[in-house]
């Protein structure tokens, strides 16, 4: 089979990718191992993050990171076999997480964050998925109240990206979200994010869109892409793939790809796992909940309540274990006590695919013509699938961009 192009990946980054250049006239063949939408797009929190304008940075402060290293937390775990080989990138984040160069990298990642929500919207339109999706924001609530108030002190810094959001003191906390107790003593409800009930469903609602407009999705092993004179090729179950240009969006995968091409991007693992759960006696929960100090979610979901964790440090291929689980979904129990049985016979793992530079990685392939790279999304996969999948086509087919692209090169690690 030959087509123009190749997307090699079916998560949100790559589904949404073949989407917009599919828009501007490529013929596209979308290309995974999986069914779309069944990776990493399937297990997170269901945010469309458009209030993260800081990216999530390395803790300077030296009592944290203290309580870190004791490895208790229920927010940020580490394996003691995996930390020798994850200590020289921790190294590089922690650097990369200083105040001028964290500064530099919210400045660079504004854009993409500012129009996450209309790409978004574009899509969910097009797809009819708008039952999907809620446009009544997250709340992150507050057991401590230096922190509490060190959360206010912070939204005026926060002035300048016109974010909508509501403080909401205890009284006010407990009457917008009637079930939550425990030690809570406020929180803040932040109001420009929507949220996603189904994120794996959403991700194969763009694919059926694909679809229906016209492209192709064949399942195919990425691992298997060569050059072929001038052009490139990969494996599938339906025969070899020749197309004249790809672009690969694989997550926590690529550096498969990438590695065997002789690049080496430092690309590290954030693993994460989540949990449904049922309620009890009829118990809702109305919008997605952010325990900030225990470092998890909790987002009502089409199947039941999701419980989302934070990181787990650990090989990528090492097996799942429900130690963050079990600290979370205790702490979760207090904040929410008509959290149910668990629904899932096991916990979800996935794999979060991050820079330390806390960048993405959107453009050509400083050394292989006609080969693209979408990468490196870290905790914003959901969020920025959209609007990097069009940067990406505007720079394959040769359009102004919307924003520099020069942030995201992949020749700044080259």
């Amino acid at each position: 089979m030959h087509c123009q192009t190749i997307v090699l990946g079916a998560g949100i980054v790559g589904v949404s990718t073949a989407l917009h250049l599919q828009a501007r006239g490529r013929q596209v063949i979308l290309i995974d191992r999986d069914e779309p939408g069944s990776g990493t797009s399937h297990g997170n929190a269901g945010l469309i993050e458009r209030s993260s304008v800081i990216p999530y940075a390395f803790p300077r402060n030296l009592g944290a990171l203290l309580r870190y290293g004791l490895n208790r937390q229920p927010d940020v775990r580490y394996s003691f076999l995996h930390l020798p080989k994850a200590a020289p990138w921790l190294l590089r984040y922690w650097q990369q997480s200083a105040p001028g160069r964290l500064a530099s990298a919210a400045a660079d990642m504004l854009p993409l964050v500012q129009r996450c929500v209309e790409e978004h919207d574009a899509l969910i339109d097009a797809a009819g998925l708008g039952a999907l999706v809620q446009a009544k924001g997250w709340i992150e609530v507050y057991r401590d109240p230096a922190l509490f108030a060190q959360a206010k002190a912070d939204l005026q810094g926060l002035a300048r990206y016109n974010l909508k959001y509501e403080i909401l003191e205890r009284d006010q906390l407990q009457a917008r979200e009637q079930q939550l107790e425990g030690d809570v003593i406020g929180g803040i409800h932040w109001l420009d994010p929507k949220t996603v009930n189904n994120p794996g469903g959403l991700t194969r609602g763009y694919a059926a869109l694909f679809i229906q407009r016209g492209g192709q999705f064949i399942h195919g092993d990425a691992r298997s892409l060569r050059q072929v004179g001038t052009q490139w090729q990969v494996n599938s179950r339906r025969g070899p793939v020749i197309a004249d240009e790809v672009v690969a969006c694989l997550g926590p995968q690529s550096a498969d790809l990438f590695e065997p091409l002789g690049y080496r991007f430092p690309l590290a693992i954030k693993r994460g796992y989540h949990m449904h759960y049922s309620t009890r006696d009829g118990a809702e929960l109305a919008h997605a909940v952010c325990d900030t100090q225990g470092g998890y979610v909790l987002a009502p979901m089409a199947r039941g309540v999701r419980l989302t964790t934070g990181i787990e440090f650990a090989a990528h291929d090492a097996p799942g274990n429900e130690i963050q689980l079990g600290r979370c979904e205790a702490l979760a129990r207090k904040l929410f006590p008509a959290l149910g049985e668990r629904l899932d016979d096991r916990p979800w793992l996935g794999r979060r695919p991050c820079l330390p530079d806390m960048r993405p990685v959107i453009g050509p392939a400083p050394r292989h013509k006609n080969l693209w790279f979408n990468f490196g999304h870290a905790h914003h996969g959901l969020t920025l699938g959209p609007v990097t999948g069009r940067l990406l086509a505007e720079l394959v087919t040769g359009q102004a961009p919307f924003t520099d692209p020069s942030p995201y090169s992949a020749a700044r690690f080259d």
